[in-house]
Order: structure tokens, then sequence, then C-alpha cells
């Protein structure tokens, strides 16, 4: 444990900031599938009932009509954000009729990228944009990869606890800027260290044939209708998930805001010869956005992204060039089958004090050689974490995955230790406790615990997702949301369809001219 983790530790268990734990903000947006009751994904358009995917709040579309996304606002409390998710979950089920949410990551079974329908989000210039960045990552890598899901953590610091960090620091930044650079040393960390929430949490151990269809693959046979690799954890963070050969090149660099900003800005503006080949139009309609490596900052692959909110019509990164980073968001959690929601409130424990460490501890800068070290880490534990005596490059050489893991337990058990004094309760330590057994016996991860039932129930990957999903089906709509609550989902479906009319009423400038103008705000970073 470094000298900073312990000063920043002494410093929030004092009487005046330890309250201030209390406050950390949290948000989750989760993706699931719509198949039907064959554990086919589904082919019919976006629930009706769920208004416009363009502006309703909490549910929208991510690739595909049939890849839903849940937003809960965020908050400081678990269980205020865990009970939107579960009200989101059980308005959509009470308008699913024969369908069900398929309650895991690697997708359901597929019949070719012709019967994946691509999302849809109206006639107004930001809708048509959506939709055609979406065509584009489809001639790109294929509409099957786009139906990966997963669970996005968003999380934040209470601005009371930036000056007492700052001043601790002597340091003379303006505070955003101090704080931008924070959050950039807890990306670095992150990295490093995020093998170990892709062991603790990982279940993607198997997939679906028609996934792969005829791609090459190194994968082992399971059963007749499923592959697997046997110590896998989460085949959606490897070669088969998000993960993109032209973007292995592209160096983004996390030691500050600029680079970041320059690197992907360039990535956005520059053309790429691969992707000139497939061209902007063919026959008038549009391909894709643009022909550079990355059509949009949300296309670069990333197991956590700084963040920050933008105004209407306002680039990513022109909002954090403006205003700095506000938050960030983790990319690397699975959807796990066991849950309803396919996350629980002591994985949120887990991910407050493992970000928090991050952010507390020494974050040296990175290199090239430390950027290809966290690739072949995090490859290594995607498809071999289970594997007896795995070993893992560090910072300070090989070293087991089991020592390092538990020596990055102790640091986060000083975290948590310092959570349960400022909640008043047991809880986060005792989650760091059952993360410890998982390190001693790999057969109570989530990827252990998939494949040994698969074998135990004689079913295949989508059998096993399948029973998951009815019964999480079962257990919603077993639910139904009392009046107060369904009056509000309904008040939202109308709400966004009427801000939808309004934004294609609003539009003057053709899609073009709307698209030029969009991309010319680059050339101002």
């Amino acid at each position: 444990m470094s000298g900073q983790l312990t000063e920043r530790l002494k410093l929030l268990s004092s009487k005046q900031h330890l309250p201030q734990l209390k406050l950390l903000t949290r948000g989750v947006e989760k993706e699931s599938l719509r198949v039907d009751s064959n554990g086919k994904l589904s082919q019919q358009p976006h629930p009706a009932a769920a208004g416009s995917a363009l502006t309703h709040p909490h549910i929208t579309t991510d690739f595909s009509e049939s890849l839903l996304e849940f937003i809960t606002p965020t908050s400081t409390q678990i269980d205020t954000t865990l009970s939107c998710l579960d009200k989101i979950h059980r308005f959509i089920y009470s308008h699913l009729a024969d369908e069900q949410l398929w309650t895991a990551s690697m997708p359901c079974i597929l019949e070719g990228d012709n019967n994946i329908p691509l999302a849809r989000y109206g006639n107004s210039n930001i809708a048509t944009m959506k939709t055609v960045y979406r065509q584009g990552l489809g001639k790109r890598y294929g509409r099957t990869m786009q139906t990966i899901a997963g669970i996005h953590y968003n999380f934040s610091l209470p601005a009371s606890l930036w000056s007492p960090f700052q001043q601790q620091d002597q340091s003379t930044q303006d505070k955003q800027s101090y704080i931008t650079d924070a959050y950039f040393s807890l990306i670095r960390n992150f990295n490093r260290t995020s093998w170990l929430l892709i062991y603790l949490y990982g279940a993607s151990p198997a997939v679906c044939k028609s996934f792969l269809g005829n791609r090459p693959h190194k994968l082992r046979e399971f059963d007749e209708h499923s592959l697997h690799l046997p110590y896998a954890t989460a085949l959606r963070m490897g070669d088969l998930g998000y993960q993109s050969s032209a973007q292995a090149g592209l160096q983004i660099c996390y030691n500050n805001i600029n680079n970041y900003i320059d690197t992907l800005r360039k990535a956005i503006t520059e053309p790429h010869a691969q992707y000139a080949k497939i061209g902007i139009k063919n026959d008038k309609q549009y391909q894709q956005l643009s022909t550079a490596l990355l059509q949009i900052e949300n296309e670069f692959y990333s197991l956590i992204r700084p963040k920050r909110v933008a105004e209407s019509g306002q680039t990513p990164l022109g909002a954090l060039r403006q205003h700095g980073v506000e938050y960030i968001e983790v990319r690397c959690i699975d959807v796990n089958p066991y849950l309803p929601m396919g996350i629980d409130a002591d994985q949120i424990r887990f991910m407050d004090c493992f970000l928090l460490y991050n952010l507390l501890e020494n974050s040296p800068l990175c290199d090239n050689l430390d950027r290809q070290r966290i690739s072949n880490n995090i490859q290594q534990v995607v498809n071999y974490g289970r594997q007896p005596n795995l070993m893992l490059d560090s910072l300070d050489g090989e070293i087991s995955l089991q020592t390092w893991a538990q020596s990055l337990l102790d640091g986060i058990e000083k975290v948590a230790a310092l959570m349960d004094q400022a909640h008043g309760s047991q809880d986060y330590q005792r989650v760091c406790q059952a993360q410890r057994a998982k390190l001693t016996d790999t057969s109570l991860t989530p990827s252990a615990q998939i494949l040994q039932d698969m074998r135990a129930q004689h079913t295949p990957y989508a059998g096993f997702v399948l029973n998951q999903s009815n019964k999480h089906a079962q257990y919603f709509r077993q639910r139904p949301l009392d009046h107060a609550d369904q009056d509000y989902f309904e008040q939202q479906t109308e709400q966004s369809i009427q801000r939808q009319h309004e934004i294609e009423q609003q539009d003057e400038l053709s899609f073009e001219d709307y698209l030029a103008q969009y991309y010319r705000q680059y050339e101002f970073l």
C-alpha cells in the first residue's frame, strides 16, 4: 500500500470527511436483447409502450431494435438505483407479451446479419445519424458482434471531497483541471487492475455456435450447439467481443486530457484506408458516417471512459475539452444470468470500493509498454482466468494472478472499512471477503458456475440462458407496478413521443449539411 493511499485514507477517516463517502454518485445502463419463446432474436420493432427510443429518459435501444438499454438516473443511494432499474424491467415486461429479456452478455440464437434489425429513432437528423452510425458498425465489424450486451456503470465523487484532496496535494491547479487529472489517474489504475473485475464477475465463458457462424475461432466445442474455453471468464471482452483489429494500433494515452482528446480527434477526422473502401454512400444510401478509423467517439472500444454530459448537438470530446471530466463510465461488466437485473447491490458495493481504491492509490503515467502489459493481462484473464497458477505481468514484473489479486484486495478492503464506517454497516467488508473466497475456490466465480450448470443440466449455452431468462421474466411479471409508477412510465412514454415529434419539426438543415456541421466541431478542439 503506497504512502499516497495511506494519506488519502487518513484524510477520509476524519469526522469532517467520512460522511462524504455516503455521497458517491452512481448510475447504471443495462442492455438486454429481446428474444422470442425459442430463444431467437426478436424481429419485432421497439415496443410502442416504451415510447421514443430517441428521447425516453429510461428506455432506449443500443445497436439493434431488439437490443434494449435501460438507464437509471444518478443517485447516491444503491437501493434507489436498483429500485429504478427494477421498475423499468417490470414496466417493460408488462408490455412484452410473448417475448423475454435475454439475461446474459453473449447473445441468443442468431440467424445471420440480415436478421439483426438496426435501431430506428425517427426522421430527424439526429435520429438518422444514430441509425447510419449503426449501419457503419455493421459494415465494419458485422452485426452479430453488436448484439453483445453489457452493463455500464457510471461513477463520480461528491464535489465536497475534491478540495480536501487538492489541499493535501498542495496543488495550485484550478479545481476542474485537478478533478480531471484525478479521474485520469483513476482510469490509468483501472486499466492496470480491471482484470480483477473480469475474473471476479466475468459471466461469459461460453457462446452459442450461431454467434460465430463460419468465422474462425480458437474456442473448444462444449456440445453440439455451444463453444467455450474451459478456464474463460468473459469472452465478451476478448477477441470475440468488443475488439477491433483496425483499432489495435490506436494508442490512446490516458496521461492527460489533451493527449486523450487529440488522439481520438485524429482517429475521427483522418480517413482510414480500410473504411474508405466501403465509402460513405452507395446508390445515395448512407453506409457509414465517415471513412475515418472512428465514426464518432463511441466507436472506440474501451474498458472505461472519461465522461461529461454534452449539450445538445455537442460532441463528447468538445464537452470534455470545454468543461473537463465529470464522471467515469465502466464498460467491462458482464450481465450476470443468475441475477434478475444482471447486477445486484453487493456487486455495486465492490465496484464502489474498487473504483475509489483506484482513485486514491498512486497512479504512474503509462507508456506503450504499459499499454501492452494491460492488453496482455486482460486477454490472459478473459481466456484463461481460472487456470491454476496463471501468471500476469505487473509494473514490477511477473506475478501470479492470486498473489496480485490478494494484494489489491488488501488495499480495497481498507477502503471498504471506511465505507462501512461511513454507512454504519459491515456490508462492504463482507463483499470483499466474498471476493477473496473466489480466489481460493474458482468454482465460486460466475463463469465457472455457468459451465458447471450447463454440464449438470445437460443443456447448451442458449438453453441455459433461456431457462434463466424465463425465471427472471416470471419474477418481474409477478410483481406489477403500482398505479403511481405505472402512471409515471406511461407519462414518460407520451412525453418522449412528443419530444421526438418536436425535434423532427425543428430540423432545418439537410442531413448532409447537419453531418458536415457536426464534424466541423472537431476542427476547433
